[in-house]
């Protein structure tokens, strides 16, 4: 494979797209609500209505854009960080094959490979778009890292994982299972992921563990995996980390993310 670039490109988690299109709806409503006040007289509850879905669209426009600069290694490298959280949590003996669910452009697939450097790994996405991110991406991020021989990148969905049972050492997950959207019930992607491990293997998935509606109170998510066959779970609260700052610390953000890990 020839790449495009000699350095890898992982993205952003917040993609100038996203970005974009909330600023055409802020077009939008500003428009509209500039020309209801300028051309209509009366209708003040509409016009208020309006203007206020317009400034809501302007602070939502700074506020993404900002977070994306705090992602990005020029800014807070917050990216890198919450990712080097879960790596933290890895007890493996480096060797046999992982399997990272939800790779996107392949950064916590390549980090792991480049650190256990006896361990296969394999990324899967559905690459839905929503991100930018592609198969391709991947593999030429893998390439460019100098550790294409030991990973390999599929399509596929968390909640169907095209995988026997029992199939890796070592399992991982960052920031996935909540946008599984092929699934309403958040843990049977929790479940697939432990169906695929091996009997003694690790997992550590991050993500918004900690929000109710999905997974319940921590301790229910602890007892709804061990329920799964596994032996040992731990439960850590990542929301707390000290390198998030107060702005990303908002629900829909890292406000909620946790770690579970432990041995099947």
């Amino acid at each position: 494979m020839k790449v495009k670039t000699d350095t890898p490109q992982y993205g952003n988690w917040i993609s100038i797209e996203f970005i974009e299109k909330v600023f055409i709806l802020l077009l939008i409503f500003g428009t509209v609500g500039t020309l209801l006040w300028i051309f209509l007289p009366g209708w003040i509850p509409l016009k208020i209505l309006i203007t206020s879905i317009a400034i809501f669209f302007l602070v939502s426009t700074i506020y993404f854009y900002y977070s994306r600069r705090l992602f990005s290694e020029n800014g807070g490298n917050i990216q890198n960080k919450v990712l080097n959280k879960l790596i933290e949590k890895i007890d493996w003996e480096e060797r046999g094959n992982a399997l990272d669910i939800g790779c996107g452009s392949g950064a916590l697939t390549i980090k792991l490979a480049k650190k256990f450097e006896e361990a296969n790994f394999t990324g899967i996405d559905y690459w839905t778009g929503a991100w930018g991110y592609k198969k391709s991406q991947c593999e030429e991020n893998a390439l460019i890292e100098k550790v294409d021989k030991r990973t390999k990148f599929l399509k596929a969905s968390a909640s169907k994982l095209p995988f026997e049972d029992k199939t890796f050492d070592l399992v991982v997950s960052n920031l996935t299972f909540h946008e599984v959207k092929d699934s309403k019930n958040k843990l049977a992607a929790l479940t697939e992921a432990i169906r695929v491990l091996k009997k003694e293997g690790r997992f550590v998935f991050q993500d918004l563990f900690l929000i109710r509606a999905y997974y319940g109170t921590p301790d229910e998510l602890i007892t709804a995996v061990k329920n799964m066959g596994v032996k040992e779970v731990h439960f850590i609260d990542t929301s707390k980390s000290t390198f998030i700052p107060k702005s990303l610390k908002l629900p829909f953000m890292l406000g909620t993310i946790g770690i579970i890990c432990g041995v099947k």
